[in-house]
């Protein structure tokens, strides 16, 4: 049976949440860099002082402080999509690193929250601001974390399969988004005319259904 590398033992403490708050694309990456570039073990904010305790013990090096750059340990939280208001556009689905937001073009989406890491990546690509960070209720567990893994990995597969091209995920996800994702990072005014196409598009749709 092969063993673990040190890369899966480290990997194995962080909570798989795929937050990048550590600066890093993900838990995997971050775990490369402490193994391979002697990266900081306290630069996980979801896996809190625990987390660096952990590691710590691990690769038998002083224990740190969580750094505040990179956050700060909060309770667990999920995303909900205000429905009402959601336009369809598909970024927070392609944002999500554990795909649990579900929908399809120009029609609403839903979080799973079973799924939900809370890592609040799809809050910064909504452009109506439909999405908020709620209370999960629970704690973030083992099983959460190794579910989190199994489909963020899956993820992974299906990115790959379909841009085998050497390239970063974040160059692989912008290639999955509409047009709307591109045009609303250039300039404010061309965000603010397709975020006002979009509604105008949304009200007139939810016009023709009023009886």
């Amino acid at each position: 049976m092969t063993l673990p590398s040190l890369v899966d033992r480290i990997d194995a403490l962080l909570p798989q949440t795929q937050c990048t708050q550590c600066g890093y694309e993900g838990c995997r990456p971050y775990a490369q860099a402490i193994a391979h570039e002697n990266e900081a073990i306290n630069r996980c904010p979801p896996g809190g002082q625990q987390g660096v305790q952990a590691l710590a013990r691990l690769l038998a090096r002083p224990e740190q402080q969580l750094d505040p750059s990179c956050g700060e340990h909060l309770p667990l939280t999920v995303a909900l999509i205000d429905e009402s208001h959601c336009i369809g556009c598909t970024l927070c689905i392609q944002a999500c690193p554990v795909d649990a937001i579900v929908g399809a073009n120009k029609l609403m989406h839903t979080v799973l929250a079973s799924q939900c890491t809370g890592c609040g990546l799809c809050l910064p690509p909504c452009p109506v601001d439909c999405i908020e960070m709620r209370p999960a209720g629970h704690e973030w567990t083992p099983a959460h974390a190794e579910q989190a893994r199994e489909h963020h990995q899956a993820r992974q597969r299906r990115l790959q399969a379909q841009h085998p091209e050497s390239s970063s995920l974040a160059a692989r996800t912008l290639a999955n988004k509409a047009s709307l994702s591109s045009a609303a990072l250039l300039n404010e005014d061309a965000k603010q005319k397709i975020i006002a196409d979009a509604l105008a598009r949304a009200r007139a749709r939810r016009a023709s259904a009023t009886p």
